[in-house]
């Protein structure tokens, strides 16, 4: 069992700061600006040995109507239903403010307890706004640094009410030493070359901004989960989401629009591209969401080829499809323009949909596990030797100035995620670069591998698993 947490407060208070402290990575972006966080985002964090789950949340605004800021309240408005207790916290450095009374009165009256944190509290210069706090009526305020790491100890004594009564501290036998049992331990045999169904698909939304891809997840979630609207760059924290599809784990995870860098001066956005550009690494598939105005123009490229270069596999995902006037126009357009600018990725699954609507979505989703798959595809020893003494009988490497030919000997898939393959050969450093994509290509089609990165290494040497050559 386990309980949620969500951290609220007016904006620019250290909400993100204390948020990366709980789950112990920097995964909200912290800057001095006020409004950098707009959507809810969720971590599973650890203090002091107990688990929890905890939601940063975009800065309590006063405001209403249908406003960028009105939105980003409703999605505060949310965490606080669904936490099991909430984190308020003042800046108390800048004291009690008029917003902090606000807010605090609209706590006091939720069904949700309330636990006043007041941050900023290293040195002498946070006391003054720690007893002011006391004012606001929502009992002794905790005095923290999140940014500095004081008073987590502190902050654990007035959550352990609510992990106990939540359940999360299971097999506690004694009061005064929850921790009398070390948590156990989960084997893990340290391979990562093969798919696991018991760990969530890691699936990441990445496109230019403005997309559609805040859309898309709501509508994969079912549900108004990420802020959306006609502004561009509402979002900018790559906001990660776990969800089941098909009895399938997933985490979700949506990023903040990629635009060209020399465009980029504010220094947030340069933090939310950092941010897209991790979630990247760390994914298993890369969902591109392109608009059907302008698909696959010199920016969607870009990020494609930076996702084929990480080795995740890549789908394509052409929303706003219900506004093309001609579509088989369309299509041959972007098979055209996938072959000739993106051919280390042949095959590449193209979905056409409306995030809206949700017309196409479940294909698209069909195209992400079949992808997920042949990622993650094995190929046998025997099998591919029998296929490259076959390629190279019928179209062997060119000769060497002398007329010598370079020896191809053995091959084998050294792992996957992507599928990876070395080739042990007699000169690798003389095997041209048109015949190692020749290869590639051959075993692409030969064992459908359409869609993924595949990467070749050369070797030198004699066969590693023969004593004769």
């Amino acid at each position: 069992m386990t309980f949620t947490v969500a951290i609220v407060g007016r904006p620019n208070v250290g909400k993100s700061t204390l948020f990366n402290r709980l789950v112990g990575r920097r995964l909200a972006i912290v800057h001095d600006m006020p409004g950098v966080t707009r959507d809810r985002r969720e971590g599973d964090a650890t203090l002091l040995g107990v688990e929890f789950r905890v939601i940063d949340t975009a800065g309590f605004e006063d405001a209403t109507g249908d406003s960028v800021e009105a939105r980003m309240r409703r999605q505060t408005d949310l965490a606080v239903e669904e936490a099991d207790v909430v984190l308020m916290l003042i800046d108390s450095r800048a004291g009690v403010t008029p917003l902090d009374r606000h807010f605090g009165d609209l706590l006091r009256r939720s069904k949700t307890p309330v636990i006043l944190v007041a941050n900023k509290c290293e040195g002498k210069a946070g006391a003054p706004g720690l007893y002011e706090s006391y004012a606001l009526g929502l009992g002794e305020p905790v005095p923290v640094s999140a940014e500095h790491g004081e008073g987590m100890a502190e902050l654990f004594d007035a959550l352990l009410p609510y992990a106990r009564a939540a359940g999360a501290l299971d097999g506690e036998e004694d009061e005064d030493d929850p921790f009398s049992e070390p948590p156990p331990v989960g084997d893990d045999d340290g391979e990562g070359t093969e798919d696991r169904p018991e760990r969530p698909l890691q699936l990441v939304v990445v496109g230019r901004p403005n997309v559609g891809k805040s859309t898309l997840v709501n509508r994969l979630l079912g549900e108004d989960r990420m802020l959306t609207g006609p502004e561009a760059g509402l979002t900018r924290d790559a906001v990660s989401v776990e969800w089941e599809h098909r009895g399938r784990r997933i985490r979700l995870v949506d990023t903040a629009g990629l635009r060209k860098r020399a465009n980029i001066d504010d220094p947030v956005e340069k933090l939310s591209v950092s941010n897209t550009l991790e979630a990247i690494r760390m994914a298993e598939v890369v969902v591109l969401v392109l608009d059907c105005a302008g698909i696959l123009d010199k920016q969607d490229l870009t990020i494609a080829r930076m996702v084929i270069e990480e080795g995740r596999a890549l789908v394509l995902a052409i929303n706003k499809w219900d506004m093309v006037d001609k579509p088989d126009e369309a299509l041959r357009r972007l098979k055209d323009r996938t072959e000739t600018s993106l051919p280390m990725a042949r095959g590449l699954p193209a979905v056409t949909i409306s995030a809206l609507t949700g017309k196409g979505v479940s294909r698209l989703m069909d195209a992400v596990q079949d992808v997920h798959a042949i990622w993650n595809r094995r190929i046998s020893t025997s099998q591919l030797n029998r296929w490259l003494e076959e390629v190279v009988s019928h179209h062997p490497p060119p000769a060497l100035p002398g007329g010598r030919r370079i020896k191809i000997r053995y091959m084998t898939q050294a792992k996957a995620r992507p599928p990876t393959f070395v080739i042990f050969a007699s000169k690798p450093e003389e095997l041209p670069e048109s015949y190692s994509r020749y290869l590639v290509n051959g075993l692409r089609e030969a064992f459908r591998l359409p869609g993924v990165p595949i990467r070749l290494f050369v070797r030198g040497g004699r066969n590693p698993y023969s004593e004769k050559d």
